[in-house]
């Protein structure tokens, strides 16, 4: 067996008539493309003959008609871009103008349009969600309020129930704490009694 079993063949291989692959591995060989590497190491002797396809002949522009057709056709030409970069500049300006003549420019203006709806639609939105957003966190407040409030005012019934006195506006954590010294006598003798 030979260690010459490498084909070096210009790629792209797309450009061969042939499946250049499938040819390959008929012939046991390991093709690579010989534009990537300079090196020639182990090429095989005898390689099998490809065809390269044939390019379509390349079309020249031909003019028809004469000097003014041309020059119309380049008149005409200069009106589409000057309406375009009409649209463009007023872009960039902040407010666009829909333009008089111009296909492409007519079609760029209703594109950008379309556009600001959109955004604008996306203002709308995001202002409403927001605002919903905002009643949410003041509804969940007054939610959390009047929860507080029930719970001072369970502390202030323990409270009331054992005869300790406290502020009448004392705080949620002052009420807590004296509760839980209320407990702790009660939680003492039930450990002593065991």
């Amino acid at each position: 067996m030979t260690d010459k079993n490498i084909w070096y063949l210009p790629g792209p291989f797309h450009r061969y008539e042939d499946d250049v692959k499938a040819v390959a591995k008929k012939a046991g060989l390991i093709i690579i493309d010989a534009n990537v590497t300079d090196s020639r190491e182990g090429e095989a002797d005898k390689v099998p003959k490809v065809t390269l396809k044939e390019l379509p002949a390349p079309v020249a522009a031909v003019v028809v008609g004469g000097q003014s057709e041309l020059e119309e056709l380049v008149g005409q030409l200069r009106i589409e871009s000057d309406m375009v970069r009409g649209v463009i500049d007023g872009l960039d300006a902040g407010e666009i103008e829909k333009p008089e003549c111009g296909e492409l420019a007519i079609r760029l203006y209703h594109g950008l349009d379309h556009i600001r709806l959109k955004v604008d639609e996306l203002a709308s939105s995001r202002d409403l969600l927001a605002g919903e957003n905002e009643a949410l966190r003041g509804e969940l407040a007054a939610l959390n309020a009047a929860g507080e409030g029930l719970d001072i005012e369970a502390l202030k019934a323990k409270l009331d129930a054992a005869g300790v006195t406290y502020r009448a506006n004392a705080s949620k954590e002052s009420l807590e704490k004296a509760v839980g010294e209320l407990l702790e006598p009660e939680a003492g003798a039930a450990s002593n009694s065991e």
